[in-house]
C-alpha cells in the first residue's frame, strides 16, 4: 500500500506524541513492504531537509507562523499535494484538520482521523478556539472513514458524545536500558538524586502545580524541569516565579541519550498532563522503570494503574514528595510495577493495528465499496490489551 500521514510536524520526531507515533509506526510499515509518505512542516530555518527518514518518504511544506493558523495552513498545503499523488489511504492526525476531510472524500481517498485528546479543554484557546475544536470533532465523526483513539477514555468520550465507534490504537512504550547514567554529569546529577518533569509549558500540563507543590515540600533534592513552549511566555514566566533554588529549568533537551538517562535515573517522574489521551512522555517514564506521580485524570490512571500515585493540587504534590523521599518510600517497587505495565504497550502490535486499518481503508478505493466501510466497534479494554499491547 501507499499510505500518507498528514497533519503533524513530521519526522524525525522531535516534538510530541503524533510525531513519535509516525516515526515508530511508519518505519515498521516500510519494513513490511509498504510505501509511507510523511508530510513535514518546514521550520523555515534554512537547514537541509531530508528526503527520506527510516525508509519513509518526506515532503516538506511551509506553515504560517501563528499559533491559530500554523497547523491548518501546513495541512492545507499538504492535502493539496497529497491529492495530486493519490495514496491508497491516508491517516489525518488531529481533529483540528477535519475541515479538509471533504477534499479527501471528493477525491475518493479513504482517510482515518486520529482525533487526539480533548483539545477544547486547553487553556490556550479562547472561546472561539474552544468552539472550533468542538465543531471539528463533529466534522471528523461525520466525514472520516474511521476514527482512531489512543486511549480508552477518548473512546468513551466519542461514544458518549457522538455515539461514534473508534479504532483503539494506543502508543508503544520504549523499554529503556537500566544502569546507564554517564551523561547525568552534564547536569551535575546523580542517579536517584532528583525529581523530573518533562512537559510543554501549558496550563493543562500542570507544571505550575508541580513546581508550587514541590516548593512547599521539604525536599532535599532538586526538581529538574525539561521543556518549554513557543507561544506561552506568560505561563512560562508564572511557573518560573513559583520556583525556588531547588527547581532547575533546563529547557528542551534534544540529546535523546541524555533524556533517556534522565527518565531512567529519576527518583520520581511527575506527569501533569490532563487533556490528551495516552501520553508518550508517560509511556517513556514507565518504560524506564521509574516511579510516576500523575495528575488525577482517567487517562493517567488508565496507564499507571496501581503503580501510580495521583495529585490534584499543590498540597498533594508536597505530600507525595515527602512520601518519595521518606524512610518508607516504595519508589523502587512502584518503578518495577510500571515497567511490567510498559510491556503491554508494544509498537509492533500497534503497527499491526494500523496495518489492518489501512488495508480496510484501501479497499474503499474501489468505487463500489465507497461508504461500505463502517468504523469497527470499540475494543473492550481486555481485548485491547491482548491484541494491541495497550494497558488500562
Amino acid at each position: 500500500m501507499h499510505v500518507a500521514m498528514v497533519g503533524t510536524r513530521g519526522v524525525p520526531a522531535r516534538y510530541g506524541g503524533f510525531e513519535t507515533a509516525i516515526e515508530e509506526i511508519g518505519q515498521r510499515l516500510v519494513q513490511r513492504g509498504h510505501r509511507i509518505t510523511v508530510y513535514c512542516r518546514d521550520a523555515g530555518d534554512g537547514t537541509d531537509k531530508l528526503s527520506e527518514h527510516l525508509g519513509m518518504e518526506l515532503v516538506h511544506l511551509p506553515a504560517m507562523r501563528k499559533r491559530s493558523l500554523e497547523t491548518l495552513s501546513h495541512t492545507g498545503l499538504s492535502v493539496a499535494h497529497l491529492l495530486r499523488h493519490r495514496p491508497d489511504a491516508a491517516i489525518l492526525f488531529n481533529a483540528a484538520n477535519a475541515p479538509y476531510l471533504p477534499a479527501f472524500r471528493a477525491a475518493g481517498i479513504p482517510v482515518a482521523t486520529h482525533v487526539d485528546g480533548l483539545e477544547w479543554k486547553r487553556a490556550k484557546w479562547g472561546k472561539g478556539g474552544q468552539n472550533y475544536y468542538r465543531g471539528v470533532e463533529r466534522l471528523a465523526v461525520k466525514l472520516s472513514d474511521a476514527l482512531i483513539a489512543d486511549a480508552v477514555g477518548i473512546q468513551a468520550y466519542y461514544r458518549q458524545k457522538f455515539d461514534a465507534d473508534t479504532v483503539y490504537l494506543a502508543y508503544g512504550a520504549p523499554l529503556l536500558a537500566e544502569g546507564n547514567a554517564d551523561k547525568l554529569g552534564q547536569l551535575d546529577l546523580a542517579p536517584q538524586g532528583y525529581h523530573l518533569v518533562v512537559a510543554r509549558f501549558e496550563p493543562e500540563n500542570h507544571v505550575h502545580m508541580i513546581v508550587d507543590g514541590f516548593v512547599r515540600s521539604g525536599s532535599r533534592l532538586p526538581l529538574i524541569v525539561v521543556g518549554s513552549a513557543p507561544y506561552s511566555n506568560r505561563y512560562t514566566n508564572a511557573v518560573h516565579a513559583l520556583a525556588d533554588a531547588r527547581v532547575r529549568f533546563v529547557g528542551g533537551i534534544w540529546d535523546q541519550d541524555l533524556l533517556d538517562q534522565l527518565y531512567a535515573n529519576a527518583l520520581v517522574y511527575w506527569h501533569g498532563h490532563s487533556v490528551g489521551g495516552t501520553n508518550p512522555s508517560l509511556l517513556r517514564a514507565i518504560g524506564s522503570g521509574t516511579a510516576t506521580n500523575a495528575f488525577d485524570v482517567s487517562f493517567n490512571r488508565e496507564v499507571l494503574e496501581h503503580s501510580g500515585r495521583y495529585f490534584s493540587d499543590p498540597q498533594d504534590v508536597a505530600g507525595l514528595v515527602a512520601d518519595a523521599e521518606g524512610p518508607d518510600s516504595n519508589v523502587a517497587a512502584r518503578g518495577e510495577q510500571a515497567r511490567l505495565i510498559a510491556h503491554r504497550y508494544n509498537w509492533d502490535l500497534v503497527t499491526d493495528g494500523y496495518e489492518e486499518l489501512c488495508h480496510d481503508l484501501a479497499r474503499l478505493r474501489v468505487p463500489s465499496a465507497r461508504g461500505a466501510y463502517r468504523r469497527p466497534s470499540a475494543l473492550p479494554p481486555a481485548s485491547a490489551q491482548q491484541s494491541l499491547g495497550a494497558g488500562q
